[in-house]
């Protein structure tokens, strides 16, 4: 039963901690997270309640609710550092001159042949991007994109040419420091 009061003392708070241990588990395994990453986020909630604790008027729906967003949050922000690990990947092949020419043939090639498999909205994207070296901004000009949603565009096609990436073995996904 869930407690309608902000519990005020730590016996009443190792109280919700226990009832709500279980539910956790649940929320973790359902997300996936791993158990080290898992001890963090909860620690992080409950970090968070304690700060907003005089406002919260029902304890444990608002722990768990919490809970489920921070799994959300972990990975979205790992998915992000993959995309942003490709992004730099890219921009750093294409820019370096020192690499021997057949190494910047070959890489090119590969890239050039899994930017091909992608929408050719992802295509005409990806090449006003880092093929002209055009900012976002211009490239949402140029492609009739409002500035603000070419962000989440470049994302979704970065996510697409990662995955071609990592499932042909050109790239592997590590993990995150």
């Amino acid at each position: 039963m869930a407690s309608t009061e902000s519990p005020g003392t730590t016996e009443e708070l190792e109280s919700v901690v226990a009832r709500i241990k279980p539910k956790a588990r649940q929320i973790f395994a359902r997300y996936r997270i791993p158990p080290a990453d898992a001890e963090d986020l909860l620690q992080e909630t409950f970090i968070v309640y304690l700060h907003k604790q005089e406002t919260i008027r029902q304890t444990e729906p608002w722990l768990l609710g919490t809970l489920r967003k921070r799994c959300l949050v972990y990975w979205r922000t790992r998915r992000r550092r993959l995309y942003n690990a490709v992004d730099t990947a890219i921009l750093e092949s294409v820019a370096t001159p020192e690499r021997p020419a057949q190494e910047v043939a070959d890489l090119n090639s590969d890239l050039s042949c899994a930017i091909g498999k992608l929408s050719s909205r992802c295509r005409s994207l990806l090449q006003l991007r880092y093929g002209l070296g055009c900012t976002p901004l211009e490239t949402a000009e140029r492609m009739g994109y409002r500035s603000s949603g070419i962000y989440k565009v470049l994302e979704r096609c970065l996510a697409a040419l990662t995955t071609r990436l990592v499932s042909s073995g050109l790239v592997s996904e590590r993990k995150p420091a």
